[in-house]
Parts: C-alpha cells; sequence; structure tokens
C-alpha cells in the first residue's frame, strides 16, 4: 500500500533529498565530529516534523489575532510544556548524558522589546517566522526564497548596530531554574502555559460558541511518511527533538545566529570587512567567522531543515515552486525578510532561539519576546492588506506560515 501510494504521489527527488541529507551529515561528521553529522540529520527531522504537521508560528498568530482561533497558540503551549519538563532537570544538573549543557539565557531590555516587536512585524509581511521560512522554502516556496535572503541581509545590518542596542538600559539574563529552582520553575512555566492555552479557550468559545475542530487525519503508518500530521503530532516532536539538540550540542535549537554568519561571510567575499563592528569582536562570533560556516552547528541544523522539508514536500507530492509572485508580495517579502533579521539580532534570537529555546531554558527574556513579538504581529496583520490582494475580506488560513 505505502509503496503504491509513494509511487503516485512522490516526487523523483525524494531520493535526492534524503541522499543530500545522510551524505551532507556523514560528511559534516567526518570533517567535524560525529555529533555535528547527527545534528544534521536532527535538522532533517525537524524540517520534515515542521512540513508534515504544518507547525507555524506566524499563521497561528495571525488566525488567533483575526480569528479568535486558538488551537496552534493551544499546540504551541503543549510544545513548551514538554520541552520545560525534559529541559529544567537537564539544566539544573548542569549536564546530560555526560555532555555539559547550558540554555539560551539573555538580559532583558530595550533591544529585546523593540527587536522581538519588529520580528513579529517581518512574520507577518515575510509570511513565515525563523523556523517557517526555512522548511517552507525547503518545501518549495519560491516566494519564502527572497524572504531568506533579506532575513539574511537583515541580520547582517543587525550585527553592524548590535552594539549600540546592547548600550541601551536593561536588565541582567534572570532564569526560572536558578531563581524558583527545577521545581518551582516547571511550576511556574506550567501554570503560565495553562493560563494562555485557559485565555485562548475563553475568547474562541466567546467569539464562535465552541472550539474549532481538528481536521482528521489518517493515522496509518504511511501517514508518517507522506503527511499530514496532526498539529499535536508537531508539537510532540519539536520539543523532542529541541531536547536532542541538547543533548548533541549541549545547547538547544537556534536558528538566526546563522543567517548572521552567512551574511557576513557573504559580505566579506565581496570586498567587506565586519570585523570591527562589535557583535563579531565577541570570542564566539570572531572564532565562527575565522572558520568555515560548516563548522557552525546551526548552519548545518538549518541546511538540514531546508533538506527534510525538501524530502517531506516531495514525499507527499507537493513540491511546486511557483515563480509568478506579485509585485506586491514580493516587496512584503523583502520588507518582512529585513525586519525579521534586524530583529533577532536585536532580541537575541527568534521565534527559536528566543522564545521556543529561551523559554525551554527558563529565561525571562523568552516570555518578553513573547508579548513583544505578539504586538508587533497584530501591527503586521493590519499591515498585510495593503500587500497582499483580497486579504481584509478573507479569512486567512490555519496552516502553515
Amino acid at each position: 500500500m505505502t509503496q503504491a501510494l509513494l509511487s503516485r504521489r512522490s516526487s523523483p527527488l525524494v531520493p535526492v533529498a534524503i541522499a543530500a541529507l545522510l551524505l551532507g551529515a556523514l560528511a559534516v561528521g567526518s570533517v567535524f565530529g560525529a555529533r555535528s553529522g547527527v545534528l544534521m540529520v536532527v535538522g532533517g527531522l525537524l524540517g520534515m516534523a515542521l512540513y508534515h504537521a504544518a507547525f507555524g508560528f506566524t499563521a497561528a498568530w495571525r488566525v488567533f489575532i483575526t480569528e479568535r482561533r486558538g488551537r496552534g497558540l493551544r499546540a504551541q503551549m503543549v510544545m513548551l510544556a514538554i520541552a520545560v519538563l525534559l529541559f529544567f532537570p537537564a539544566l539544573g544538573a548542569g549536564s546530560l548524558f555526560g555532555q555539559s549543557v547550558y540554555g539560551f539565557v539573555a538580559p532583558i531590555g530595550v533591544s529585546v522589546v523593540v527587536g522581538a516587536f519588529l520580528f513579529g512585524v517581518g512574520m507577518q509581511l515575510g509570511g513565515g517566522c525563523a523556523s517557517g521560512t526555512l522548511f517552507t522554502a525547503g518545501g518549495g516556496n519560491a516566494r519564502m526564497l527572497i524572504t531568506l535572503l533579506f532575513f539574511i541581509v537583515g541580520s547582517l545590518i543587525g550585527t553592524a548596530h548590535f552594539s549600540w542596542w546592547q548600550g541601551l538600559p536593561a536588565f541582567r539574563p534572570v532564569s526560572l531554574v536558578s531563581v524558583a529552582g527545577t521545581g518551582g520553575g516547571i511550576a511556574i512555566s506550567l501554570a503560565l502555559f495553562a493560563a494562555i492555552a485557559a485565555f485562548t479557550l475563553v475568547l474562541e468559545k466567546r467569539r464562535h460558541g465552541g472550539l474549532e475542530q481538528a481536521p482528521r487525519v489518517d493515522a496509518g503508518r504511511r501517514r508518517w511518511l507522506t503527511g499530514p500530521w496532526p498539529l499535536l503530532a508537531g508539537a510532540v516532536a519539536l520539543a523532542l527533538l529541541n531536547f536532542a539538540t541538547l543533548a548533541l550540542a549541549g545547547r538547544p535549537w537556534g536558528i538566526t545566529s546563522a543567517f548572521a554568519l552567512w551574511g557576513a561571510k557573504g559580505f566579506e567575499a565581496l570586498g567587506g570587512d565586519v570585523s570591527a563592528w562589535g557583535y563579531w569582536q565577541s570570542p564566539g562570533n570572531a572564532a565562527a567567522l575565522e572558520a568555515s560556516a560548516w563548522s557552525d552547528i546551526t548552519t548545518v541544523m538549518n541546511v538540514g531543515i531546508m533538506l527534510g522539508a525538501l524530502a517531506a514536500a516531495s514525499l507527499a507530492g507537493r513540491f511546486a515552486p511557483n515563480f509568478r509572485i506579485p509585485a506586491r508580495s514580493v516587496l512584503a517579502a523583502v520588507i518582512g525578510g529585513l525586519m525579521l533579521g534586524y530583529g533577532a539580532r536585536l532580541a537575541f534570537g527568534c521565534n527559536i532561539g528566543a522564545y521556543f529555546s529561551g523559554i525551554a531554558s527558563g529565561s525571562l527574556h523568552g516570555w518578553v519576546w513573547l508579548v513583544a513579538g505578539f504586538a508587533g504581529n497584530m501591527l503586521g496583520v493590519k499591515l498585510r492588506p495593503l500587500f497582499f490582494a483580497g486579504e481584509a475580506g478573507r479569512r486567512p488560513a490555519a496552516k502553515g506560515c
């Protein structure tokens, strides 16, 4: 049955995408260590999970803002709850399976608020978040390649201004794991997740009189290859794969630091010099700039995500890039991509590194990011009709980014 289904629907790109992922993992692992190679496979699994579950942060927030439908937001709370239950004990102990681990804990200041707000606006104009840009571009969305290109440009510009923004007022980094302990941090986090989920339930029932029913999904074995997956399956997969990243890399999943690195290397290849910029003078960033991009774990995982999404789209028979993009949509992708990249640098990360992994690390800056990023999405939703014809009178789709 599965073989027949794949022969009808899947694309010839399936073996190409899978081979590229596995061969890439072997090559990276042989040069930069086995953990790096395995992390590329983890990236591929993240790409497949994101694509098959259509796990988008952007559309989930847009649907709640415009329609008060909260199914996507509640799935995010499930994802965060699982992550916190897995992360906090490991972070409290300081090690996991013999590997030293640390979380993404950042200061709370003006740069985080402004950066997350800009990122939120960019999500709605660009059409995706950081993870959404990667998996939809890898899955064949030609417009998202434009968003990705300007995401990288915006990230580079953000590194040029990074030192100035970090000079603005900020509170010291705060971790719930350090302040409340492992058990206390988990209890506080779960209470907040439950409160947000309950808030979405109240507003959805008030607007519609009941809850949106999740689409029925065939639970057969073949569906795990060809999709679609239930949204909650995607939430569970992302939490588990982020934990796998923590175990292998010693830190959580992130995305956008690689975009800054790609932009800097591209700029230097064109004759520019970023070494005097404050962002690139920190020891870690300076070393990344000098080394091969393939030695960067975030780069390896990002490539894996795109290849995994390509494989998933091909397995589903849905890889069909459309290069006929309206001019206003292109303009929105350019503006949105710039805002996404710039905002992520200011805010110490994106919806993954700051929101998902930040909250999973117990960092209060992740919660600040959530509030400011959601506010930016509210403005971005209001701006969308300027770029997307018929948007004002059309109910937005509930899936994807």
